[in-house]
């Protein structure tokens, strides 16, 4: 996947045809390859025959919604998706950041914003190398930064990319708080002005998920209140 000027396919799924056209005329522009999808169905089709590097994605769409077509492509892989929503309501936002959206904008928009965020996500879904060493071990948790796989109790540990990327982070510098900003800023190269801090608070949750006894009792990743989260050794 290059980025910009190199090919990257870009799928641009929304139910107004001005949307569309705006939006592909602006990453066109930037180099990408773009592919538009006027409902959930023909979107559906188009993932399948011709997967793309990144998806825009409305919504709200006739047919099949956008919520489920998100559903669909991470059951597919970590294909990035950014969403775009009318509804500027907190609980919309993280509706679609819980089932793996990685940032969203909100109608009306700024296309040259758009166009900027897809660059940047498409920079930040790439796996990052953790450079403090190959293994972190802490009483039965194992992350290996070489092979980017995490085995607890000697039982491989299913973590996407970016997941890996938040636990490793926070595992090699032990004790030490990172705020949501932080780990936007580390990870995600990113910063709150450009993508909902919300984005950390879900993938903490999923890796909890993954990898705690007791999630809502984390041993391995407790939250600093007020502050951000921090990796207990």
């Amino acid at each position: 996947m290059s980025i910009g000027g190199g090919g990257t396919r870009v799928l641009v799924v929304d139910d107004e045809p001005t949307v569309r056209e705006v939006v592909a005329g602006y990453l066109r522009r930037d180099g990408h390859e773009v592919s538009e999808a006027a409902d959930g169905a023909t979107a559906l089709a188009l993932l399948e025959s011709e997967p793309p590097d990144l998806v825009v994605l409305d919504m709200m769409l006739p047919g099949v919604n956008g919520l489920d077509i998100l559903r669909r492509i991470r059951q597919m892989g970590d294909m990035p998706v950014i969403m775009l929503t009318a509804r500027a309501e907190e609980s919309d936002r993280v509706a679609g950041l819980e089932l793996g959206a990685d940032d969203y904008v909100v109608k009306p928009f700024s296309p040259r914003e758009l166009a900027a965020r897809v660059n940047g996500v498409l920079r930040r879904a790439a796996p990052k190398v953790i450079p403090s060493g190959n293994l972190i071990e802490f009483d039965g948790l194992v992350i290996d930064s070489r092979s980017r796989e995490v085995r607890r109790d000697g039982e491989l540990v299913e973590m996407t990319p970016k997941e890996f990327d938040v636990l490793a982070h926070l595992a090699a510098s032990p004790r030490q708080v990172f705020s949501r900003a932080d780990l936007l800023r580390d990870v995600w190269q990113s910063s709150p002005d450009w993508q909902d801090s919300a984005t950390v608070t879900v993938h903490v949750r999923r890796i909890r998920n993954k990898i705690e006894s007791d999630p809502e009792n984390p041993r391995w990743i407790t939250t600093v209140w007020g502050v951000g989260y921090r990796f207990e050794p």
